[in-house]
């Protein structure tokens, strides 16, 4: 049935909305529920925002560690998207099925939405199977699924070689691996194991994080103090779980126990069958300060576009501030926005009960530029501010009632 208060569910084949201006938003990470929330704020009941998502609860990244190292259950990290209660704001779980951007036209599996704006923001999705031997011999935690299975694998990992490793140039969260590596440390030393075992990083970048050189060296320190191995300029082609070794892009072979892997990144085929990209790999391009594509109120932010930031739930916030300016100027009339500034802040686990932080800023320089903020007690209970405070001001309510 149709909620006429919130969010939509199936079925919906035939959904009547009110003749108001309306604004489709595909994908309801940070960047669709950032933009919702600033349309919702500005115009209330004025207009009509619909937010598509085929999945059913959103789910921090970060969160994703917590649950795979046993500090969280699943369920205390899902945040169901029904609980949304923004004045204008409907969701819609469904899947998108095709895009017209000439026409503005979004063809879902529960029907189909005309929009006067439209904003893809759907992400990047995630291909296991492009990286041979990593569905059969390995384990991904990029996805929620692929993340929360781990709770039960790790128990299970009490000796050898245990490799994190990235299989594409292009990834979500660059920290992430390392956050990895260090909280499998700790995992394993509370559990009496990490003598028994090796831990080992392979990145793609000859540092952890490029655009901050301090930030690197303070990660490249807590891998020496703790004896992790950092493979710096290379990629996972490939595992033969036969023989139990994951394969370098230069043919190097690492023999392994336990295998983490960051799958390969590739845009959805549904933005590449709608032309807005050019192919599997190929980001949408978009104006950098608008974030606009090249069809007329058509916009495409976060992990989706080419706009040259990290990928990051972070930078897809801002994107979303600065698309809501713009269709706030359009729907009201006024002068344009500020330009799109591709900057954000990380916060980076460390372990040991402490957290960094990293603020980069992509575009507004000759080159990416990052500062830090060293490791601190006080940085978890920031990391825990900023969750909380973005599901009071996305879902419309305190956290402690989140599902």
């Amino acid at each position: 049935m149709c909620d006429p208060g919130g969010a939509c569910r199936r079925p919906c084949r035939d959904i009547l909305w009110p003749m108001r201006s309306r604004v489709v938003v595909l994908g309801a990470g940070f960047g669709g529920l950032e933009l919702t929330t600033n349309l919702s704020e500005a115009f209330g009941d004025a207009i009509e925002i619909v937010l598509i998502d085929k999945g059913d609860a959103f789910v921090f990244g970060f969160s994703k560690l917590e649950v795979m190292f046993g500090r969280q259950l699943p369920a205390d990290v899902r945040h169901s998207y029904r609980e949304i209660v923004k004045p204008g704001v409907r969701f819609l779980q469904s899947t998108v099925l095709s895009i017209d951007p000439g026409a503005r036209r979004v063809v879902t599996a529960d029907g189909t939405f005309e929009a006067d704006v439209l904003v893809v923001a759907l992400g990047a999705d995630l291909d296991p199977a492009a990286t041979p031997g990593l569905v059969e011999g390995g384990n991904e935690f990029y996805t929620v699924a692929g993340a929360f299975a781990l709770r039960d694998v790790l128990p299970r990992f009490e000796r050898g070689a245990a490799i994190v490793g990235v299989t594409g140039k292009t990834f979500k969260c660059p920290p992430a691996p390392s956050e990895t590596a260090l909280l499998l440390h700790d995992y394993l030393t509370a559990r009496g194991r990490r003598e028994a075992t090796e831990i080992s990083l392979v990145m793609p970048f000859g540092t952890p994080i490029p655009p901050s050189p301090e930030t690197s060296q303070a990660i490249l320190a807590a891998f020496a103090e703790r004896g992790i191995r950092f493979v710096k300029d290379s990629l996972v082609k490939a595992l033969d779980p036969r023989r139990k070794v994951a394969v370098l892009g230069d043919g190097t072979e690492m023999p392994y126990e336990l295998f983490l892997g960051v799958p390969v990144h590739r845009v959805p085929q549904v933005v590449v069958e709608s032309g807005l990209a050019a192919d599997a790999y190929g980001w949408v391009p978009v104006n950098k300060k608008t974030l606009e594509t090249k069809f007329p109120g058509v916009y495409a932010m976060g992990d989706v576009n080419g706009v040259g930031t990290a990928k990051a739930g972070t930078f897809a916030e801002g994107a979303a501030r600065v698309v809501a300016a713009a269709i706030i100027a359009q729907l009201r009339g006024g002068p344009s926005p500020e330009a799109y500034q591709g900057a954000g802040t990380c916060y980076i686990e460390f372990g040991r009960g402490e957290v960094g932080k990293v603020h980069v800023d992509f575009l507004t320089g000759p080159k990416p530029v990052g500062t830090f903020h060293g490791a601190s007690e006080a940085l978890v209970g920031e990391k825990a501010d900023f969750g909380s405070s973005r599901l009071r001001r996305w879902f419309g309510r305190s956290p402690a009632t989140s599902a």
